[in-house]
């Protein structure tokens, strides 16, 4: 993604990261997946050790440009200027895992409806679908213990998530980490995908489930359809297009 020269007090890293963040932000509202001035998306800034982005809290995920991102330590203090705060709820889940989980560069949360329904619902994602197929037996689940704001539901949103890197917060949500952007964003589209199917599905019917032989071939193969560029990037890249066709005041 071509990106335009550093701001003077910043570095070349730091404004390539706000710059895919502030896009990435655009990207989910193009696709529906705002909610008012809630959810978070964090990236973390490359060589800067406990530093990332996050929305200003206030802004709609429509409005939020690479400036407006506001820069927080894994401890709470803002390090950048901003005339918005942060929203604990989104500070308190992004630093824990941010703080512990060294692959965890950037994490994704939405309430999109066909996320939170399937979370809400006995058994969580099942193997019905070609996209949930692609999560079979990688996703973590939490139980619901209201907004996350207190710091001691850490301990056990670490401990449920284990190794994983894909949670459904029962009640509540969809969770997805990533090495990169573009890694954390197809994540996202595809479990949101097998969201949608599956309640489509489920109100035709009863589902066919697929065995769990045929879902461990297409696991294995899926790599084979990878486009170039890393897990997410050629498809973030083409979201980003549309996105610019439209608005690119994101890039400021």
């Amino acid at each position: 993604m071509a990106t335009a020269l550093a701001k003077p007090h910043m570095s070349t890293s730091e404004w390539e990261a706000r710059q895919q963040l502030a896009a990435c932000y655009r990207v989910f509202d193009l696709l529906g997946w705002s909610e008012m001035i809630y959810n978070h998306i964090t990236l973390k800034i490359p060589d800067e050790d406990g530093a990332f982005l996050i929305n200003p809290f206030g802004l709609h995920f429509s409005e939020v440009t690479a400036s407006s991102l506001v820069k927080i330590d894994i401890d709470g203090n803002t390090l950048s200027d901003s005339d918005y705060g942060v929203n604990r709820a989104g500070f308190v889940q992004h630093a824990l895992f941010h703080r512990h989980l060294p692959d965890a560069h950037c994490i994704m949360h939405t309430h999109t409806t066909a996320g939170m329904a399937v979370s809400s619902l006995e058994g969580g994602l099942r193997p019905i679908n070609f996209y949930a197929c692609n999560f079979a037996g990688q996703i973590a689940y939490h139980d619901f213990e209201g907004v996350t704001v207190r710091d001691e539901e850490g301990e056990r949103l670490l401990a449920h998530l284990g190794n994983k890197r894909v949670m459904l917060l029962k009640n509540h949500g969809i969770l997805v980490m990533g090495r990169t952007l573009p890694e954390a964003f197809i994540k996202h589209w595809a479990l949101q995908r097998a969201c949608e199917i599956q309640l489509a599905t489920l109100s035709m019917g009863k589902p066919l489930d697929v065995s769990d032989e045929v879902v461990a071939v297409h696991q294995r193969d899926l790599h084979q359809t990878q486009p170039p560029g890393g897990p997410g990037a050629a498809d973030f890249a083409a979201m980003v297009r549309l996105v610019d066709r439209k608005d690119r005041s994101w890039r400021d």
